[in-house]
């Protein structure tokens, strides 16, 4: 017979500390020779950054004990490594680097002169030559933000420029008989899902020549040439990010196939990938109303694989015409799978068991949130599931996610983040506001000129309708977010009463702020989110919650990173300064050598832990677990 406990008091088998060291981030599956690596993100090991590859009988970790291949391009890095004939190229996190990994481990690009101020992403081999080519972002102490080019990079440590001038560039892609080169650029103040150019160069005995621009945006991302030579590119041209055939000849390109679905991913990190050739097939991966399908187009028809996943990241494929990518689902954490077409899947990775019973995992349910003029929002809702506890006496407390990035999503697959709340008895719902990926491109620029405004409309718009239906308890509602979440839920303090408590991580809480002191990828990004800066710095002022902290009143916990570079320390310290001023009860904990995003294990598990504690106080139940109490003041 289950416990009739109280919502927030339920026994959880998912301790915080189980979650942490389960928490391995699976990325960039590629298949060299036959053999599939991939890096495995491991917060256990300070979170480092592993090489790993499967050899068709054991998972082997590659390199150094000690190596975090892991580059700072754009800060948010990706695209890090690259197996060649000659060995494994690699960005080395500790001095930025490029290293060869093969018999020995070398470093073979120069010592700038400025600590890690020469960083390497996003490489491809030049066929028939000794040539690498790479995204080169260079750093000098007297410019304020770094060059981006791009350059070949030898095994002598000899790098020549390709192209420069342009204020980023990313993808850049070799024909099979090696005498294109595909690559992207783009400036400020577009981000890479605005207004992106696709070019083509020639390869000549000098090096690369005749440069031209074919196609002069939308947003483009993912080019790739075809076994046979056809350059294919991921435009929204039609609305949505489909996959399209570039005709160099005209300068124009068209829908393999067109669907009102999203091939493409939101670019913050390089190194992405979905769709691939097999012999006689693209496959690639989609997302349909914030849920991701994999299957492949044959004669420019789509067939979609019933693998029973929802969630891909990274595609590439075997020569007996397999996918392989990670994937995870509701109910599964991600691993790297090999995927044939009937949908039979092979796991790579090392097994890691769930850290939950079956029975004890909370599945969403999609909703729509309806909005004025037919419009929706998007949301998955968590209610609290447990195979060994019920409450019969109240409606459970709800915690409202708000994505990072603003361009982002939510996940479509089993988080234990989420799940640490639901199955504590806690409900939860992430929310696809508008602005999200995943819907089209008219639902992305809904939140131009209105971040802080349509996308804090949406999270409280969904947990008012979640309240309503009397699925949760009105008098307990939470909002958390980290980064730009952290700027949504900042700015649903300001704008509104509804909520009880706010939990803030690496939150943005003055716009203008950060507009002066970001790095050089997100330097111009609020200006199509908010306004041109800083003509329009009225619109900074009234839509950053710093300035509005007299309309705050409710209780916040306040978890920063000490080594942040995008939302630096300074911020948080003036929320704090802003509450303590105003009484407001709060906790702040700073953690020394984080960055933005948590990656050590301890963070990860003392962070929920101490979130857990502010929760109990402020809502009012007793938390099972013998955690740490968090000091209120």
């Amino acid at each position: 017979m289950k416990q009739d406990q109280p919502y927030g008091s339920w026994v959880s088998e998912l301790s915080s500390q189980e979650l942490a060291k389960g928490a391995k981030r699976l990325s960039e599956p590629r298949v060299f020779k036959d053999e599939v690596l991939w890096l495995e993100g491991r917060p256990e090991e300070s979170g480092r950054t592993a090489l790993v590859k499967f050899d068709g009988v054991n998972v082997l970790t590659l390199g150094p004990d000690d190596l975090n291949v892991r580059t700072l391009v754009h800060e948010y890095g990706g695209g890090s490594w690259l197996p060649t004939e000659d060995g494994i190229w690699l960005s080395n996190f500790d001095d930025q680097r490029l290293w060869l990994l093969n018999d020995d481990f070398r470093p073979v690009t120069p010592e700038p002169s400025i600590s890690k101020g020469l960083r390497y992403s996003n490489g491809v081999t030049v066929p028939d030559s000794g040539d690498t080519i790479w995204v080169v972002e260079r750093h000098r102490e007297s410019h304020a933000h770094p060059e981006n080019l791009l350059a070949t990079v030898n095994t002598a440590g000899t790098i020549n420029e390709v192209a420069s001038g342009a204020d980023f560039y990313s993808s850049p892609t070799i024909s099979p008989d090696g005498k294109l080169l595909a690559y992207l650029s783009w400036d400020h103040p577009s981000m890479p899902w605005d207004h992106v150019r696709l070019h083509i160069a020639q390869r000549q005995n000098s090096g690369w020549a005749r440069h031209r621009v074919v196609l002069d945006g939308p947003a483009l991302q993912q080019p790739q040439f075809s076994p046979d030579g056809r350059l294919h590119i991921i435009s929204d041209a039609t609305g949505w990010w489909n996959i399209h055939e570039v005709d160099l000849s005209s300068n124009s390109s068209k829908p393999v196939v067109q669907d009102s679905v999203e091939f493409g991913v939101p670019g913050w990190v390089f190194g992405q990938r979905s769709y691939a050739w097999t012999n006689d097939a693209i496959w690639c991966s989609w997302v349909d109303q914030g849920v991701g399908h994999l299957g492949r187009i044959v004669d420019s028809v789509l067939t979609e694989t019933n693998c029973a996943l929802t969630e891909f990241n990274g595609l590439d494929t075997l020569t007996d015409g397999r996918a392989i990518t990670v994937a995870a689902s509701w109910e599964t954490t991600a691993a790297v799978q090999a995927i044939d077409s009937n949908g039979v899947c092979e796991q790579l990775s090392a097994s890691r068991p769930l850290p939950l019973a079956r029975e004890d995992i909370s599945i969403p349910e999609a909703i729509e949130v309806p909005g004025p003029s037919g419009r929706v929002t998007h949301a998955f809702h968590f209610a609290p599931k447990s195979s060994t506890h019920i409450c019969s006496s109240e409606l459970p407390p709800l915690i409202v996610l708000s994505h990072g990035g603003p361009t982002g999503s939510a996940r479509s697959s089993f988080d234990p983040a989420i799940q640490y709340w639901t199955n504590r008895g806690i409900a939860v719902v992430d929310v696809n506001y508008r602005g999200s990926t995943g819907f089209g491109t008219t639902y992305r620029n809904m939140l131009r000129g209105q971040w802080g405004v349509a996308d804090t409309e949406d999270c409280i718009a969904t947990a008012q309708h979640l309240a309503d239906n009397q699925l949760v308890d009105t008098e307990r509602l939470t909002i958390k977010g980290g980064s730009a979440g952290g700027f949504t839920t900042l700015c649903a303090l300001t704008m509104s009463n509804l909520f009880a408590a706010g939990i803030s991580r690496y939150g943005v809480a003055d716009l203008a702020t950060l507009a002066r002191d970001t790095h050089k990828f997100e330097a111009r990004y609020l200006d199509s989110l908010v306004g041109e800066w800083p003509a329009e710095e009225a619109i900074y002022v009234e839509r950053s919650p710093i300035h509005h902290t007299h309309r705050l009143s409710t209780p916040m916990i306040v978890l920063q990173g000490s080594e942040d570079p995008v939302v630096p320390p300074s911020q948080a310290e003036q929320l704090v300064e802003a509450l303590t001023s105003a009484k407001i009860p709060h906790s702040y904990v700073l953690f020394e050598g984080e960055s933005h995003g948590f990656r050590k294990a301890e963070t990860i598990s003392r962070a929920l832990n101490l979130e857990l504690s502010f929760l109990g106080q402020v809502l009012g139940f007793e938390p099972a677990d013998l955690i740490e109490p968090v000091q209120i003041l």
